[in-house]
């Protein structure tokens, strides 16, 4: 049985690019924003780096297909670096590799990276034409909000819900979203709203309307990564170690078997049981402090909410309204705004969402710091569509919790 790599990697020092539409900047300019303050909490030289993953999901927009650009951005000491790629995922695929070649033994210290530069591309998050047969069938009758929809039309069904229900509870968690943003220097979305505004808004694919939706960013993340004694021998103490990282990938019968309803993220309830066990998590809606969690759409956020195992199966929406997910509430979800204000830059979502883990944690997220500092932290990825998705689940907390 594989034994899990709990405590066996801490991170040492992380970064964030400010996202945003970053007309300045080319790729290689966001890597080393992100970088240089990754480098810097590190306390270490680029010299030292043993290995690097490179995370970006749309390749043929900005960087290519290899993993070049970052060693060059970088000037990285001819180390082995690895580009990966796994839809809205990617980022996290990147902290996987890096995570995995310290807890291996085959890195000191590891560095992962995600970015993406869309904006000035005029690329605005729909799919594209895919490159295999699954994907050429499939995709030309498809959009992501009408997919999300559909999960939405089904969550309800399922919970019998009314729709002024779904609609005042979705509205809830945009709202939640965009006054977390204004808090965060570096979002890219710093508007406050309210619920009128989103009720009335133009209907995207019903019942989402505009602010249900998150839009793609440019922006950079980074992380890096060794074992908790190099860690303390750098005159780190208060160590943040990664606990758990597990990914699930669909693999067709969502889409092909009438044994999925559509009313939740067949992904999500494994990759989140999985994490839990290797975390030796049992009771997640007490033991979580802090999430972050994929909302590319209002209704993705809701439906993962009970997903994860913290919300029961059609009770999420009562605990959205009660502001169990608010910035002040118990556990905070999306706290420095999200995909929906912090942005979406497609390959650095991922590691964006473990910065804010990291930040929280250390007590220095600023004006969005918890007074009380979490001890246990939970980040999910979705990338695809309900029906096709890869999840990817990230828990960090601090050393010995």
């Amino acid at each position: 049985m594989p034994q899990g790599i709990r405590d066996k990697v801490a991170i040492v020092g992380m970064g964030c690019s400010k996202f945003g539409e970053r007309w300045d900047m080319e790729a290689s300019d966001l890597m080393v924003e992100a970088y240089s303050e990754a480098i810097a909490d590190a306390g270490i030289e680029t010299r030292q780096i043993d290995a690097a993953w490179l995370a970006t999901a749309i390749e043929e927009q900005h960087v290519g297909k290899s993993a070049v650009p970052l060693a060059t951005a970088l000037r990285l000491p001819y180390i082995p670096v690895t580009r990966v790629e796994n839809f809205c995922a990617s980022g996290t695929e990147a902290f996987r590799g890096a995570v995995y070649a310290v807890a291996s033994g085959a890195a000191d210290i590891a560095l992962a990276l995600g970015v993406e530069k869309l904006k000035d591309t005029g690329y605005g998050g729909l799919p594209q034409r895919g490159r295999g047969t699954l994907n050429n069938m499939t995709w030309p009758n498809l959009s992501a909000p009408g997919s999300f929809a559909q999960l939405a039309a089904a969550y309800r069904a399922k919970h019998d819900i009314t729709a002024a229900d779904l609609k005042q509870s979705m509205a809830h968690i945009s709202v939640k979203s965009h006054d977390n943003g204004a808090r965060n220097p570096k979002a890219h979305l710093r508007n406050r709203i309210t619920i009128d505004t989103v009720l009335k808004a133009p209907m995207i694919a019903e019942p989402l309307g505009l602010y249900d939706c998150c839009g793609v960013s440019d922006g950079a993340a980074c992380a890096i990564v060794t074992t908790p004694d190099i860690a303390r021998g750098l005159g780190k103490h208060d160590l943040i170690s990664v606990k758990a990282i597990q990914l699930a990938v669909s693999n067709g019968q969502e889409a092909q078997h009438n044994s999925w309803d559509g009313s939740y993220f067949a992904t999500t309830r494994i990759a989140a049981t999985r994490a839990y066990h290797e975390a030796g998590i049992q009771k997640p809606r007490d033991e979580i402090g802090l999430i972050e969690v994929h909302d590319c759409f209002s209704v993705t956020e809701l439906v993962t909410m009970e997903d994860l195992h913290i919300s029961p199966e059609g009770g999420a929406i009562r605990d959205v309204l009660d502001g169990f997910y608010d910035a002040a509430g118990t556990i905070p979800c999306q706290i420095d705004g999200g995909l929906k204000c912090f942005g979406h830059p497609i390959g650095a979502s991922g590691l964006r969402m473990i910065y804010e883990m990291y930040l929280q944690m250390l007590g220095r997220a600023g004006e969005r710091q918890r007074s009380d500092l979490p001890r246990i932290g939970l980040t999910h990825n979705l990338g695809g569509f309900p029906h096709q998705n890869v999840c990817s689940i990230s828990i960090v907390g601090h050393l010995g919790t």
